[in-house]
C-alpha cells in the first residue's frame, strides 16, 4: 500500500519545477475529480463558484467561513491532487485569521490565498472594492504564517492584492504591498484585476517573490508558454468549471422542457460513450460493490443483489 503524500508537500514539489503550474477551479467535489480525470496537477475551491452554487448569489462576501472550509474538505478527500482555498479576507481580523488558517490545514487543502479587501469583499474583477490598509494586512499574514508553521510548515500561504482594482488604484501600489506582504511570510503573490501583460511582466520582475495570476475578468488571456517565459508560478482558471455545468445545465432543461420524454431517449444515445454518460459508474458505484463483497458478509452481499433491480451481474466482477 502506497502512503498519500501530504497535499502541501506535493504541491510544494509542484512549484519546485519552475513551471506555471494551471489551476482549475472546482466548485464542489465533483468538479474537482473532473478536473483531475483531465490531468490536472491541483484544483482551486473557488470563492466565486462556492457562493454561486451553494447559495444562488453573486460573491460579494456572503460564504461564510465555515461553508468554505466544509466544500474544501469534500473537495480535498475527493481527489488526490493538492487543493489551493480561497480564504476570501480571513474572515476578520488577524485574530480571527488565525483560526481560519487552522481550519482550513485541518480540512486538508494544501493552500489559501487571503486578499487584502475589505469586509464585505467582493469578486476581483468587478468594480466597487476596497482594501485595508497596508500594515492590517501585514498583521493577517503574520498570524497565518505563525499558524502554519505550528500545524503545516509545508502549507502555502498565497497573499492576494486588489489595489490595482480599486478607485484611483495603481500598479506601484500593489507592488510595495506585494514585497511587504513577502516579508510577513506569505510564500506567493496574488496580484489580482491586472490589466495588461506589460503590468504582469512588471509585477514578474519587481515583486520579490512567486507569483499567482489569475486569467480571467479585465486580466489578458496570457498563452501558458508565455506565462512560462514570463515566470509565472500559477494560474488559475477559476470558474470554468462553474460556467460550463451551468451552460450545460441551462440547455438540458430548456430542451427537456420542450420535448419531454423524447429528449430524455436522444440525449441518453448521445451521451451513451461520454467519460461521464454512465454517471452511475462515474461516480464509483461498481468501486462500492466491490468493498462491499470485500468487507461485509457473503450472505448479506447476496441478499442485497441477487436479483435486485439494477443489479449487473459484471458489476461483481469490477
Amino acid at each position: 500500500m502506497t502512503t498519500r503524500i501530504k497535499g502541501s508537500t506535493r504541491l510544494r514539489q509542484l512549484l519546485a519545477e519552475k513551471r506555471t503550474l494551471v489551476k482549475p477551479g472546482a466548485h464542489n467535489a465533483l468538479a474537482a475529480r473532473i478536473i483531475e480525470q483531465a490531468g490536472f496537477h491541483c484544483c482551486g475551491v473557488t470563492g466565486y463558484g462556492v457562493s454561486v452554487s451553494l447559495l444562488g448569489k453573486p460573491d460579494v462576501g456572503l460564504i461564510t467561513a465555515s461553508e468554505m472550509v466544509m466544500v474544501s474538505r469534500y473537495i480535498a478527500q475527493a481527489v488526490r491532487i493538492p487543493v489551493i482555498a480561497d480564504a476570501d479576507t480571513g474572515y476578520g481580523n488577524a485574530i480571527n485569521v488565525l483560526r481560519t488558517v487552522e481550519d482550513f490545514i485541518g480540512a486538508g487543502v494544501a493552500a489559501i490565498h487571503i486578499e487584502d479587501q475589505v469586509a464585505p469583499k467582493r469578486c476581483g474583477h468587478v468594480a466597487g472594492k476596497q482594501v485595508i490598509p497596508c500594515d492590517e494586512m501585514v498583521g493577517k499574514l503574520r498570524a497565518a504564517d505563525r499558524v502554519r508553521r505550528e500545524l503545516d510548515p509545508d502549507f502555502v500561504l498565497i497573499a492576494r492584492c486588489d489595489a490595482r482594482g480599486v478607485a484611483g488604484g495603481s500598479i506601484d501600489d500593489l507592488i510595495d504591498r506585494a514585497n511587504a506582504y513577502i516579508d510577513a511570510g506569505a510564500d506567493m503573490i496574488f496580484p489580482e484585476a491586472l490589466t495588461s501583460e506589460a503590468e504582469l511582466e512588471r509585477c514578474a520582475r519587481e515583486i520579490r517573490g512567486p507569483l499567482h495570476f489569475n486569467r480571467t475578468g479585465v486580466s489578458p488571456r496570457v498563452p501558458l508558454a508565455r506565462l512560462d517565459q514570463i515566470g509565472i508560478a500559477m494560474v488559475s482558471n477559476a470558474t470554468g468549471a462553474l460556467r460550463s455545468s451551468a451552460i450545460g445545465m441551462w440547455d438540458y432543461m430548456h430542451e427537456f422542457a420542450r420535448e419531454d420524454a423524447a429528449f430524455l431517449l436522444d440525449f441518453a444515445a448521445r451521451t451513451k460513450h461520454h467519460p461521464a454518460g454512465d454517471l452511475h459508474t462515474f461516480v464509483g458505484f461498481p468501486e462500492v460493490l466491490a468493498l462491499e463483497k470485500a468487507f461485509l458478509p457473503a450472505e448479506e452481499v447476496s441478499a442485497k443483489y441477487e436479483g435486485a433491480i439494477g443489479y449487473r451481474a459484471e458489476d461483481a466482477q469490477r
